[in-house]
């Protein structure tokens, strides 16, 4: 099992390389460094959110465990 340091830090250069990458893809489309960060910091922000409710959700869904 992971100490808590070591997992914020993986979650934190995981974002992190997401946002990097999405500002790579945004830029190549748009041409803006400021329009692509933020493309990457709204996405990065939303998938968070929608990543929470999703996990919620299942949590809620008795099928498939076991016991």
């Amino acid at each position: 099992m992971d100490k808590t340091y070591r997992m914020i830090i993986k979650a934190v250069t995981w974002q992190a390389l997401g946002i990097f990458t999405m500002t790579a893809l945004s830029y190549v489309h748009t041409g803006s460094l400021a329009g692509s960060l933020s493309i990457a910091f709204n996405s990065s922000a939303s998938g968070f959110v929608f990543f929470r409710l999703h996990e919620n959700i299942w949590g809620t869904v008795r099928w498939g465990r076991a016991g």
